[in-house]
């Protein structure tokens, strides 16, 4: 086991973990980046282990209801005196009892059984949401070191900007004392300095 998994399997100690699959919650995880070959195949195995002791569950309902309506039917049948009856529903009743032991072990057996699957999955989701957000901690910093670059760049451009406007309107103003207005429009020179201040 490596040192993360390990360290997984120590948080989850004495941990009630909800059945994942039936967790809205973990399927919201893997809605953008999708489940990984490996969480898919433990999620499916948990959900038949789920399905399963669902349907025996069921099974075992409907099977005792049958068992307790045969048990009424023979106290009746005992006393009307119907051999082979009587005979037919004891063997009916037999087959109830074993199906219900038989349900009944595996009943035992499929919490524990769904407990190790669900610890499986969850440890397995642990790791790749762990990776997921490693990977994502080193965009997230190169993102921010590029913002931080661009802002430096930004405020060295706008002292640019406003050194290079400043420039001009000295020029502007010089030009025009010394030369006068026709000696500027001959320059073809297009600067307003009311035009540099609107924007």
């Amino acid at each position: 086991m490596s040192e993360k998994a390990d360290s997984f399997e120590k948080a989850l100690e004495g941990k009630n973990i909800p059945v994942l699959t039936l967790d809205h919650k973990w399927h919201q995880l893997f809605t953008q980046a999708g489940m990984t070959e490996e969480i898919e195949e433990l999620a499916n195995h948990l959900n038949e282990l789920v399905q399963e002791q669902g349907r025996l569950n069921n099974e075992e309902k409907k099977v005792k209801k049958i068992k307790n309506k045969l048990m009424d039917e023979i106290v009746q049948l005992a006393d009307e005196g119907s051999e082979d009856e009587l005979k037919e529903h004891k063997r009916l009743i037999e087959e109830c009892n074993e199906k219900l032991d038989a349900n009944a072990d595996r009943l035992i057996e499929l919490p524990r059984e769904i407990a190790q699957a669900n610890r499986k999955l969850m440890l397995s989701s642990m790791e790749v949401c762990y990776e997921r957000m490693k990977d994502n901690s080193e965009k997230i910093d190169q993102i921010e070191a590029w913002l931080t670059d661009i802002r430096i760049q930004l405020k060295k451009n706008v002292i640019r900007k406003q050194r290079a406007e400043k420039d001009n309107a000295a020029l502007y103003s010089y030009m025009h004392d010394v030369f006068g207005a026709a000696v500027i429009e001959l320059f073809d020179m297009k600067y307003d300095p009311e035009e540099d201040k609107k924007s």
